[in-house]
This record gives structure tokens, C-alpha cells and sequence, in this order.
């Protein structure tokens, strides 16, 4: 096995129906976009409040016009060091079919970077999306700010405005969010979820309070119609209160892992859940799983050996422990399409695969899930 057999576009027999690709050839581009007015929060944080231009560096998947050779993406390990090359089915630099479409953005995890829901990425983009990818500054695994641990403050701070960012400087006027631990942090600020007063003066983000503050009271972009949190860390300890949760204004669909020892389900996702009330929303759960539920790629052949300078095996960012990611991904896929088509295209039929009829998978094959929904107002 060779490490272009790492692939991110596995599809299984078994998965439902709407995880299969559409009708679209997919090209990729990278992009990278320069954020001229954007507070410097490290700095900032260090007695210099001055804005600096922040660069993200974006994959963009898109609808294209043929088939071609298909990309391999050139990344590394969790480990911050390896070289990992992934394949996909995407043709690089491929002729864009021209046309309105939907804007979905993607927020990794804190660390992670813009490949690790690149198969999100590639299957949406077969279905009719733009969808943008962001590395998060002092986020990724191979940043100096995160390796040095002085990161976390500005992710607290940022994830949000990078993610408005893109949709500004890619003119999307139809917008959702998918965002992955830090990510669906970041995705439900953008959405209006408040931040409470005790996270200005969190262990977590110390010195960054008068920074954070702008997202106590967020108004959600009319442009955004959704988001999908997996596995959003924060109300577990606290991030969020019952106030500020509902504040959310934006459709959500949450997925989680029910033994998610890192954003807490029964006292983080749960909550969110509960407390959603300004919108109507769905909880995914996957029964068993870990706070690797649905997001990742495969872990990677290279992330299997263990590495001197990290305590754990960097197979764990990406694998869980009783579910196959490839089934992980197919589900989130069946499930992100029928949620994104319905809000972000008006396909109004695709509200009856949102529910536990298990519309589009095989008979039985749907065990260890678990679908709720709750309507605007409806508390848990």
C-alpha cells in the first residue's frame, strides 16, 4: 500500500442514498485570500492592537465542465511534520461550469487544516456547490502559533470573520457553514449564538476577553441559511449559556458522537440542542462514537506509526474507535445534502429524508443512529 491509496471519496455499498455523487463533473483550485483589515489578535493579545493583513489559504471544490485527471492533494500528518498525499476524484484547475450556485464553507477542527473534509468538499461540489475550504492561521497543524501553543485565543476570536470573510471575497450571496469541533464553534457565532460573559474570562482564552467580546451579541448574515456543527466544542464548558444559544438564527443540523469525551454530549451537544429555540434544528447521533464522528477523512497510512514529539498516535485525530469513518462520512454526506438542499436550493422534498423514516437506506441499515428534530421555539 502506497500513500496515494489514501483515499478521501470512499463510497460503500451500503450507503444511503443521497451520499452517492451528482451529476457534476468536480474541479479544485486553491486560492489564496488576503484579509487587509483584520485585527491581529496574537499581537493584540500582546499589547499591540494593530490590524495586519491575514492570508487564508482556500480549496475550492466546484461544478466543471468534464472529467479529467484526477487531483492529488499534497498535505501532512496530524503529526505537523509527515507528508501525507491524499487522492481524490477531482480534476485541479478544471474549466468551472457557469451558474448561481450555493456557497458552502468548511471550518476544521483546532488543529486540522483544509483537506480534513475535503470528501465533504468534493461530494457537494458533484451536487451542485461552491464549496471553500479554509486553513485557519495559527490553527493548522504545521503553524508555529499552534505548535507553540499561543493559538487559542485567536481561533476564539476569528473563526467566525474567516468564515464571513470567504463568503465576502467570493461574492456569495447563499451561504451555509460546515464546521468540525472549533469549527461548529465558529459556525454557530456566525449564526447568532452569543457567547456568554463568563467565556471573556475563560482559562482558555485568557488576555483575548475585549477581543472576544464582539460576538456576545452576534447578528447572523442574512446571506447564511444554514449551518451543520459536527461535534462543536464550547457549551461543555461554559462558551455558550441558554441565553446566548438562543440567539441562533440559522437552521441547524448537529451531528455528534454519543461518548464525545472532547465537546461533551450530554453536556455540550445536547444543550446546544436544547437551547437552539430561535430555529428549527436536528441532532445526528452516532451511537458510540467519538468526537471523530463524521468529519475526518480516513486516517491516513502515514498517521499510523507513532511520533516522538506527540504523546498519542496520530491515527487518532482521524479514526474512531467503533465506527468506520468511511461509513461516518457517507452517512454525514446523505444527510449534510438532504439539509443543505432543502435551505440553501428550496427542494422542499428533501425534508423526508430528515427524519427517522430512514428514508434512502437499505432496511437495517440505519442502526446506531439516532435523528431528532425540534421546531423554532421547541425546547428539548
Amino acid at each position: 500500500m502506497t500513500s496515494h491509496d489514501n483515499r478521501i471519496d470512499l463510497i460503500r455499498p451500503d450507503a444511503p442514498a443521497l451520499a452517492q455523487l451528482g451529476a457534476y463533473a468536480v474541479g479544485v483550485k486553491t486560492l489564496e485570500l488576503v484579509n487587509p483589515a483584520q485585527l491581529d489578535v496574537l499581537a493584540a493579545m500582546a499589547g499591540d492592537p494593530a490590524v495586519s493583513d491575514r492570508k487564508l489559504v482556500v480549496e475550492l471544490w466546484y461544478p466543471t465542465a468534464a472529467r479529467g485527471a484526477a487531483a492529488t492533494y499534497c498535505t501532512v500528518s496530524r503529526d505537523g511534520r509527515t507528508p501525507v498525499h491524499l487522492s481524490g476524484s477531482a480534476t485541479r484547475d478544471g474549466v468551472a461550469v457557469e451558474g448561481d450556485f450555493p456557497l458552502v464553507i468548511l471550518s476544521h477542527g483546532y488543529p486540522g487544516n483544509r483537506f480534513l473534509m475535503g470528501h465533504l468538499g468534493e461530494n457537494l461540489a458533484s451536487k451542485g456547490y461552491l464549496v471553500a475550504s479554509i486553513d485557519h492561521p495559527e490553527s493548522t497543524y504545521d503553524d508555529p502559533a499552534y505548535q507553540g501553543g499561543q493559538a487559542f485565543g485567536s481561533t476564539l476570536v476569528n473563526r467566525p470573520l474567516d468564515a464571513m470573510f470567504v463568503a465576502d471575497a467570493l461574492g456569495a450571496t447563499n451561504i451555509a457553514i460546515i464546521g468540525y469541533s472549533m469549527g461548529g464553534y465558529g459556525a454557530l457565532v456566525a449564526g447568532g449564538a452569543g457567547v456568554s460573559d463568563a467565556a471573556l474570562t475563560m482559562e482558555r482564552g485568557a488576555g483575548v476577553g475585549p477581543y472576544l467580546a464582539r460576538h456576545r451579541r452576534p447578528k447572523a448574515d442574512p446571506r447564511l441559511k444554514a449551518i451543520v456543527p459536527i461535534g462543536p466544542w464550547g457549551r461543555q464548558i461554559g462558551v455558550w449559556d441558554a441565553a446566548g444559544m438562543a440567539g441562533l438564527r440559522v437552521p441547524a443540523l448537529i451531528l455528534a458522537g454519543s461518548c464525545d469525551d472532547v465537546s461533551g454530549y450530554e453536556t455540550g451537544m445536547r444543550p446546544i440542542f436544547a437551547e437552539a429555540v430561535g430555529v428549527s434544528r436536528h441532532l445526528l447521533t452516532f451511537e458510540g462514537a467519538g468526537h471523530n464522528a463524521a468529519a475526518p477523512f480516513p486516517a491516513p497510512l502515514e498517521s499510523w506509526a507513532p511520533v516522538s514529539w506527540l504523546p498519542f498516535v496520530p491515527f487518532e485525530h482521524y479514526a474512531d474507535a467503533v465506527w468506520d469513518t468511511a461509513r461516518m462520512n457517507n452517512i454525514a454526506a446523505h444527510f449534510v445534502t438532504a439539509f443543505l438542499d432543502l435551505h440553501l436550493k428550496g427542494e422542499a422534498q428533501k425534508a423526508a429524508y430528515l427524519t427517522e423514516d430512514w428514508l434512502g437506506f437499505a432496511p437495517n441499515s440505519a442502526k446506531g443512529l439516532r435523528l431528532e428534530s425540534l421546531t423554532q421555539g421547541s425546547p428539548a
